[in-house]
């Protein structure tokens, strides 16, 4: 029988750790941390995240704020309101929600946070003190990962763990905290372009699928008695939910779950996760000040 790893309960644990920190500021008239997010154009998923985002803050005693941006805005109006950002004293940590619409930089846009607000942890000043060991802020998703791990008392030390996919978001900077020391997993990242991709997935001891690919990961892929940790979150049109969609993962839960040890579901593993990374960051933020 798996166990199911529960990313709602560990993060409202977290959030009832960071509600308890803030609540000791307030006394001490400390400043309240403050999260900020841009938000632009209008992205179901992009919108449910940051309305979610909005309501994590309220719960644990943090100020946010959200601006909302046009698809049609230029990149420069775009890095213009990234400096407002920077330069705005009451501001801890912010994010710039991704996707963005095509004519606009990724890559730009991340290198005009301030790293010292990058409450995402994707600035390339942040990945390299992740890369080299220095204390800093962690990307979200890999931080919400590892924390599930942990707090799980999921072993690592040793064990083959594969990762799906070779986003900077995800795959990239997970395969780098996986193989640290602390965590020590033998880590291999595979992809559309590896050989013998199914071979690769059964003899992993801890599996990370963050491919975007509903239900790829098969029964026949997965080891017996392996963990599994599902990144993806895909929107599929539904006529059993309210909002006209759900979220499926990129593993077939009712047919994989039977072989794992333990497994993450979709909602409710990863994402809850994902977002207290954000306020964890910019708790950090307001520290260092």
């Amino acid at each position: 029988m798996y166990n199911l790893i529960d990313g709602k309960k560990i993060a409202s644990l977290i959030k009832f750790e960071i509600g308890e920190e803030v609540a000791k500021r307030v006394t001490e008239g400390r400043k309240i941390p403050h999260l900020a997010a841009i938000l632009v154009g209008n992205d179901g998923s992009s919108e449910t995240y940051v309305n979610n985002k909005v309501k994590d803050c309220a719960e644990v005693g943090f100020k946010s704020t959200i601006i909302r941006l046009s698809n049609e805005i230029s990149e420069a109006f775009l890095i213009e309101k990234i400096t407002g950002l920077n330069d705005n004293p009451d501001i801890d940590g912010f994010i710039v929600q991704l996707p963005l619409p095509h004519h606009i930089s990724e890559s730009k846009i991340i290198e005009a946070i301030d790293p010292e607000k990058d409450a995402d942890g994707f600035h390339p000043v942040n990945i390299g003190r992740m890369v080299t060991g220095i204390p800093g802020f962690l990307p979200a998703t890999p931080y919400g990962i590892t924390e599930l791990l942990k707090r799980y008392s999921i072993e690592t030390s040793g064990k083959d763990c594969v990762i799906i996919g070779r986003s900077n978001i995800v795959g990239r900077p997970l395969s780098i905290l996986l193989s640290q020391k602390g965590f020590d997993a033998t880590v291999t990242v595979v992809h559309s372009r590896t050989n013998d991709l199914p071979g690769h997935l059964k003899k992993a001891d801890i599996l990370i699928a963050a491919m975007g690919s509903p239900h790829f990961v098969r029964a026949e892929m997965v080891k017996e008695g392996a963990v599994v940790i599902d990144v993806g979150t895909t929107r599929l049109p539904s006529n059993e939910t309210k909002s006209g969609w759900k979220l499926i993962g990129d593993v077939d839960f009712e047919n994989v779950a039977p072989k794992c040890s333990y497994i993450t579901p979709v909602p409710g593993g990863v994402g809850p996760m994902t977002r207290v990374a954000l306020l964890r960051n910019t708790l950090m933020a307001v520290r260092n000040r």
